[in-house]
């Protein structure tokens, strides 16, 4: 076992007047590549903080050998006004480099986060701010990356490309992250921390579920022999207590220990509790939008598409994802499809029936002066409407893991996953049959996350949903809208990785017949006709296309029912797997009749 490079010994750290965590110790050793656990409010942005030299410990010593780097990326950017985002990223390389020496550095991260170098800090919205603070964390090569929530407000496009640079990072790694499959691909190692203790675990991401519910089983299994021991003693001690005082003394205290471990034992932070109901049904069609676009003039009069023409017709019980690059247009084609942007060209439809609750990634709705009950409740009473059933203020806040103190404190004093937790709670408390999320995912914890996808799998609504979480899509949608940059739209059936499937699966088929037709061009000598079973196969495959085309649409329309997946995953499955052969099978047949065409054509030319 290697010696760690950077190292935490029985650490302690205090807030508000307790243990944040205490007695924790942990080494990084070169090459290890780790995934950070826990709830928000934990303790894993703090323990980062310890290991990055951030803040002081409260007990306990920090490690770190000489001569390695460390760079830290905070969860929040620190943005200083007046500074180009090329100095702020130049000033995360180490001092001794000269400035006209490491240029290229700093211009090839900022190619990759996608940012121009000359613009001012303050210009830039949360995300940009985020990539910056990203490139300025890669751009000196450390020896140890520290990671807090880097994919949060980054696009697909970019969280590949962010994938790709940690693959190849030859440093050690410790990534706090809800995005499943980002920390599956990159880690090997387990850092859990839950409820002041750290556990450790030798394998990666993968291994985290079965793993901690294991700890937790045992626990619970612990406990149950604990309050099954107590109550024995309990019943031992009202019995029989007077007689023996003098002769049990030993037995009695043990008792007491007993209750003091029971009292002081920490259980298992609640899970929020999310459920949505979809109340009235909407009409049949929820939305229908004709040859959409969206053209806007910006302040030096340059016109910009940000949307090509483009048409959907979204039935009652569709889940539809929408994905593409930041600044592409997502938020505004899911505003005209709700009927709150009008489109330059097109129309959009709105169905009948409809009562619609919207999630803004922005949190507009949520006033930052007002308090957590009067966002959500009657200020008089603290009484609140939960899909018809009357709640108080703080019993429906505890479901969604605030404590009760925090009821009569400000919006403001909240952090972005519980700012986010509270939206959630305004949003389910109503009854709805269209759910419309904007970037839902960020900075909700990974507990939070499933519950999140556990209730809209089981939403019998309509569902549109901007994400860049591809597994949160692979789960949930049936269909997904790419808007690429500049403003090309087309959708897909399936989730993010089906997407992907049919994308590959368009890029090859060109190659293919360019290959055919160099195959051809190369053979020796003209041929004077085609053979009797390329003839048959020319005649007939134009047949098949056309048929295989018509079962793929069958099939697209079964897998877009969302009962399919709900009532019976198994069905759902074998169309599916139907689904992905016909489109294979479609797309053999199109190359050998492509083929075919081109030698008809070579062989009637000569």
């Amino acid at each position: 076992m290697a010696a760690p490079i950077l190292a935490l010994q029985n650490a302690r750290v205090t807030f508000g007047g307790g243990d944040l965590f205490n007695d924790i110790s942990l080494g990084i050793e070169p090459g290890m590549r780790v995934a950070l656990m826990g709830r928000n409010g934990s303790g894993k942005s703090t323990l980062l903080k310890a290991l990055a030299g951030d803040i002081d410990l409260d007990g306990g010593e920090r490690f770190l050998q000489s001569g390695i780097r460390v760079s830290y990326l905070r969860q929040q950017p620190v943005i200083t006004p007046g500074r180009s985002v090329f100095e702020q990223v130049q000033s995360g390389l180490p001092a001794e480099g000269e400035a006209s020496e490491t240029g290229y550095l700093v211009d090839q991260v900022l190619h990759g986060v996608g940012i121009d170098g000359t613009r001012q800090l303050e210009t830039l919205s949360g995300g940009e701010a985020r990539r910056v603070s990203l490139a300025e964390a890669l751009v000196s090569d450390p020896d140890v990356l520290l990671l807090d929530e880097p994919t949060n407000h980054l696009d697909i496009k970019t969280i590949l490309w962010l994938e790709e640079e940690l693959k190849s990072f030859k440093g050690a790694l410790l990534i706090i992250s809800h995005d499943r499959q980002f920390l599956r691909n990159l880690t090997n190692r387990l850092f859990w921390l839950d409820r002041g203790k750290l556990r450790t675990h030798g394998k990666g991401f993968s291994a985290f579920d079965e793993w901690s519910e294991e700890i937790l089983r045992r626990e619970e299994v612990e406990a149950k022999k604990l309050d099954k021991k107590i109550a024995e003693e309990t019943d031992w001690s009202r019995k029989g207590i007077t007689a023996r005082r003098a002769r049990n003394e030993g037995r009695i205290r043990a008792l007491h220990r007993l209750r003091a471990e029971r009292a002081e034992r920490t259980a298992p932070v609640g899970s929020a509790k999310l459920n949505v109901s979809s109340g009235a049904k909407s009409g049949k069609v929820v939305v229908e939008a004709t040859d959409i676009s969206m053209t806007y003039e910006d302040a030096d009069g340059r016109m910009h598409e940000v949307l090509q023409k483009f048409s959907t017709r979204i039935m009652r019980g569709d889940r539809v994802g929408i994905i593409g690059p930041n600044g592409a247009g997502k938020t505004t084609l899911l505003k005209i499809l709700m009927g709150k942007l009008e489109p330059t060209t097109g129309e959009v439809k709105l169905g009948t029936n409809l009562t619609p609750a919207i999630f803004d990634q922005h949190r507009d709705s949520l006033d930052p002066e007002m308090s957590l009950w009067d966002t959500l409740a009657d200020p008089g009473s603290g009484q609140l409407l939960v899909r018809g059933e009357v709640r108080h203020v703080v019993a429906y806040l505890r479901d969604f893991l605030f404590e009760d103190r925090q009821a009569k404190s400000p919006v403001s004093a909240l952090s972005g996953g519980e700012k986010n937790r509270l939206l959630l709670a305004k949003l389910l408390a109503r009854e709805s049959n269209l759910l419309v999320l904007d970037e839902p995912t960020n900075d909700l914890d990974m507990e939070t996350l499933d519950l999140l996808q556990d209730m809209l799998s089981n939403y019998d609504g309509t569902l549109m949903v901007v994400s860049h979480d591809r597994e949160f899509l692979d789960q949930l949608v049936t269909s997904t809208i790419v808007i690429e940059e500049g403003g090309r739209a087309a959708e897909y059936v399936g989730g993010y990785s089906d997407y992907m499937r049919m994308k590959r699966d368009a890029e090859k088929a060109p190659a293919k017949a360019a290959k055919s037709k160099e195959t051809a061009q190369k053979s020796s000598g003209p041929r004077k006709k085609l053979t009797y079973k390329d003839q048959r196969d020319y005649e007939r495959l134009p047949d098949v296309i056309e048929e295989l085309e018509k079962a793929i649409k069958s099939l697209e329309t079964d897998l877009a029912n969302p009962d399919l997946f709900n009532k019976t995953p198994e069905k759902f499955k074998e169309k599916a797997d139907a689904l992905a052969k016909a489109q294979s099978d479609k797309d053999e047949a199109e190359t050998r009749w492509l083929e075919l065409e081109i030698l008809q054509e070579e062989i009637a030319g000569s």
